[in-house]
């Protein structure tokens, strides 16, 4: 699949969050990017603000409109609350449940690692990024990827992991299925759906 390649600060900038996990190395996330950019912005539509919340989750989990599209369609088919299902089927991708675990630093890195084939999932080497975990899988990385200093590094140290995931060293396990409150990123699901209702 297709991934954005061009710069991420202004993307960050344009949603006035830092949406890859850049820290202290972003710069002036209050300025919009562009000529017009420290003019300010205008008070948005309500139109604009679902759209501007789409985009926001869309480039957080690194994904493009066509794919966006289909976890939204296959959203809208099942039971249940929409939006919370939508977050679950982006939770449940396995660049963004090899972040979650610690594994990789931001989902950039994590689905680098997915694609350059360091991931096991139940011991069967998997290289699609947006595959999707199930509950019960277990997630491994491989002895090559265990040697990279970054990640080394990131399995030294503690991170807090959402309800639905275990972790012990290098190997994570699925106890369950993503839940609303596990997500502490700031997203309005409801103007996603309500985006793709009209």
């Amino acid at each position: 699949m297709a991934r954005y390649t061009g710069p991420k600060d202004r993307l960050s900038r344009r949603e006035g969050y830092d949406l890859f996990g850049k820290g202290s190395k972003l710069t002036r996330v209050n300025i919009p990017p562009g000529v017009h950019g420290p003019k300010g912005t205008r008070v948005g539509s309500q139109y604009g603000r679902q759209l501007r919340e789409k985009q926001k989750v869309k480039r957080m989990y690194g994904i493009m409109e066509r794919q966006f599209k289909r976890y939204v369609t296959k959203a809208l088919k099942s039971r249940g609350n929409t939006g919370e299902m939508l977050l679950s089927l982006l939770e449940r991708r396995l660049d963004n449940a090899i972040f979650r675990l610690g594994f990789a630093p931001t989902r950039a890195a994590a689905r680098q690692l997915v694609s350059h084939r360091h991931v096991f999932i139940d011991g069967k080497r998997v290289n699609i990024p947006s595959f999707e975990i199930k509950q019960g899988n277990a997630i491994s990385l491989s002895p090559a990827a265990i040697k990279i200093p970054s990640i080394k590094k990131q399995l030294e140290e503690d991170h807090k992991l959402p309800s639905w995931l275990k972790r012990k060293a290098a190997v994570g396990k699925v106890t369950g299925l993503p839940k609303r409150e596990d997500i502490m990123e700031p997203i309005s699901e409801q103007d996603i759906v309500e985006f793709y209702s009209r």
